[in-house]
């Protein structure tokens, strides 16, 4: 069963999203990057799909050894019945059959908990995804992180930020802050004018908040494809 594709952004704050599944794919040379992403699109595309699967985008890393799949599901029931189902099947995905060498690190589950949606960015498309990670140590220093970055963007706004959607992962042991940028200029900008030294001291102030230990330190993403099986509501 065919569904459109888009190089929109998912809409990341639609109500019927109660689990997203966040998995980054490392690959084994750049030149690889848009064949993985076709082929797992083109896999959901064309299977049929179950009705608590929303959406499914993917990102090109901007360093061209990543791809990062961003997921939409209505709830854990939903998603845990098509695992297993799938596995039930023992059939490699394509993407793993035509592009060898594709590493899994493994998939986060999250639920949005806040988002910093200036009014200045609506109905803008953003340009670019930076989604820098953190280490938790419970529900406790999830909430205090998030709420801290929060409070920081919304005095500081700043320039090209248009939107960053704190995802809390469901163990409590990390958050993504999935940040929309108009373009990759702008966060370059904030980056290099200073604009992560506050955060950082408020970060070292947290007990049981760090950084991720991920490669870049902060990664940067392109919008690629995205699918909706659900239209939002």
């Amino acid at each position: 069963m065919a569904a459109p594709i888009s190089r929109a952004f998912p809409d990341v704050r639609r109500a019927d999203a109660g689990t997203i599944l966040v998995s980054s794919w490392t690959l084994p040379a750049p030149g690889v990057q848009k064949q993985a992403a076709d082929l797992v699109i083109e896999e959901w595309e064309q299977q049929e799909r179950p009705a608590g699967m929303l959406s499914f985008t993917t990102f090109l890393s901007e360093n061209g050894r990543e791809v990062l799949n961003y997921a939409q599901w209505t709830d854990d029931d939903s998603y845990r019945r098509w695992t297993r189902a799938a596995k039930s099947a023992e059939d490699r995905g394509k993407a793993d059959r035509m592009v060898l060498g594709i590493g899994r690190p493994g998939e986060v589950r999250y639920a949005i908990y806040r988002s910093y949606a200036p009014d200045e960015g609506a109905g803008r498309d953003p340009g670019a995804l930076v989604t820098p990670m953190f280490e938790t140590e419970g529900p406790h220093s999830q909430r205090a992180f998030v709420d801290g970055v929060i409070g920081i963007l919304e005095r500081t706004r700043p320039p090209g930020l248009l939107a960053a959607h704190f995802h809390t992962s469901k163990d409590g042991r990390r958050v993504l802050n999935h940040a929309e940028w108009a373009d990759m200029a702008s966060w370059r900008r904030f980056n290099e004018g200073g604009g992560t030294v506050e955060l950082a001291m408020m970060i070292d102030s947290l007990e049981g908040v760090t950084p991720a230990p991920t490669l870049p330190a902060v990664p940067r993403y392109l919008p690629y494809k995205s699918l909706v099986n659900v239209a939002a509501p």
